[in-house]
């Protein structure tokens, strides 16, 4: 026994084409943007090799967890 702990915590190797797909998902949902969540949904889809989307929901709550902007309301213009 070592003084120090060496233990090795193996993750599952992520898939990052995933994760940045599941990113710029919530991008096109955070702005209303139909066409890409759509063509990105398209390309999830159409993944064979795709069985867990774990690694594309990892890339959607890492956008997530970053708080939008308040934007100035409308009538503050004079």
């Amino acid at each position: 026994m070592g003084l120090f702990s060496r233990k090795n915590n193996d993750e599952p190797a992520r898939d990052e084409r995933m994760v940045e797909l599941g990113r710029d998902y919530a991008i096109a949902r955070r702005h209303n943007d139909r066409r890409t969540m759509n063509r990105i949904m398209r390309e999830v889809g159409n993944d064979k090799d795709v069985t867990d989307l774990s690694d594309f929901r990892t890339g959607q709550e890492s956008y997530d967890s970053i708080p939008p902007i308040p934007r100035p309301g409308r009538n503050r213009r004079r």
